[in-house]
Order: structure tokens, then C-alpha cells, then sequence
């Protein structure tokens, strides 16, 4: 061995050859080690977070859409009543399909209003005989075989109903929102009022 060179015995070779931390040795398992290691710890704690986050955004979104989609109907429903109310309707000879294409005029953004939309109109000689069936099924389909169209006369008590099944998106991941068949929910703009004395047509 040369002057100034220092011997290093292979035990202490194999010593200070430890493992770095956070790595195992082939074949070993400690338990220990395993828990206290903190390598991808932040992709673990996002896997654990991320199907909440997203059943929490969806339901948040679904929520939104719905409560917007239920005022537009519900507009639709007044304007739609008010055609009834004055005898609009009536002195014109509306059949019901063209009473629901003049309500579809004004659903023409968010709504499948020739295929999905289902519109009742009932007449009653007053507001305590009112009694209507409901809008969907035990099934949760849309009970249309209950539906009428009879917007009554000078003086008649009439409710007018549009029912609507919104679609609910990515319904496996929506808390509360599905209340129909085929992951929707149901919606159901009514008002009631008395006609006006309205002149009829000869």
C-alpha cells in the first residue's frame, strides 16, 4: 500500500452502504419504514379527495341548471296561462298541440320542448274542486295518460301545468337531484286562476 493511502476493510464498505431513506431493501418488508414514508404523499391525499370534490362540483352544477331550467319553465307557464286567461286561446280554437308549440316558441335554448315537454290544462267550476293527477308514474315515468287539455270558459277555474323530465349529467356522481326514471328529475311549473269574462268567439 502506497504512503498517504488508507486501508478500507470491506466490513466497513458493507456498513456504511446503508439504504437511503424511503427505499427498501429487496426482499424486506418493515413496517415501520412503510408508514413513515411520505414519498407520493400528495397524489395519495388527491385520490382520496377527488371522487367528494367531484360528487360535491356535479351536485353543485345539476343544482344550478335545475333551479334555472324551473324559473324558465315556470315563465313559460305564466305566459302561457295568461293566452287562457283572456280567452286567447279559446276564441283561436287551440288545439292542444298547437297550444304546446306556441308554449315551445319561447323554450327553444335548454329544453327538448317537441319530444319532451308535456302540458296539462284543466278547467274547474271552482278552486275547492280542484283535484289533478300526478305527473309521473310509480316508476318514475311521466304519467302522460293523466293529462288533459281543456281550457274551460268565461269565469272558469283553470290550472295549467307543463311537466318537464330534465336530464341529470353524470348522475352517478349527483347527491339528491334524481327524483325520475332514466337519471332525472321532474319538473312541474303550475298556475291556477280564474278566466277572465272574455267576449267568446261566434
Amino acid at each position: 500500500m502506497k504512503p498517504g493511502q488508507t486501508r478500507i476493510c470491506a466490513g466497513a464498505l458493507r456498513r456504511g452502504s446503508a439504504p437511503k431513506a424511503g427505499r427498501f431493501r429487496p426482499g424486506r418488508f418493515r413496517p415501520v419504514r412503510f408508514l413513515r414514508d411520505r414519498h407520493a404523499g400528495a397524489a395519495v391525499d388527491f385520490a382520496l379527495v377527488l371522487l367528494p370534490f367531484l360528487m360535491v362540483l356535479m351536485t353543485m352544477i345539476n343544482s344550478a341548471l335545475v333551479l334555472l331550467a324551473g324559473q324558465v319553465l315556470q315563465t313559460a307557464a305564466t305566459n302561457a296561462g295568461r293566452l287562457i286567461l283572456t280567452g286567447q286561446a279559446q276564441n283561436a280554437n287551440y288545439t292542444a298541440a298547437q297550444f304546446k308549440t306556441t308554449i315551445c316558441a319561447s323554450l327553444t335554448v335548454m329544453f327538448n320542448c317537441a319530444n319532451n315537454l308535456y302540458v296539462d290544462v284543466e278547467s274547474f267550476s271552482s278552486f275547492s274542486n280542484i283535484s289533478l293527477s300526478s305527473a309521473t308514474n310509480s316508476n318514475g315515468t311521466v304519467n302522460s295518460g293523466g293529462f288533459g287539455y281543456s281550457p274551460g270558459n268565461p269565469g272558469d277555474i283553470v290550472v295549467v301545468r307543463l311537466i318537464y323530465q330534465w336530464p341529470i349529467i353524470a348522475s352517478g356522481l349527483t347527491v339528491g337531484l334524481i327524483n325520475s326514471a332514466n337519471s332525472t328529475n321532474t319538473l312541474v311549473a303550475t298556475i291556477a286562476f280564474r278566466n277572465e269574462p272574455y267576449t267568446p268567439s261566434t
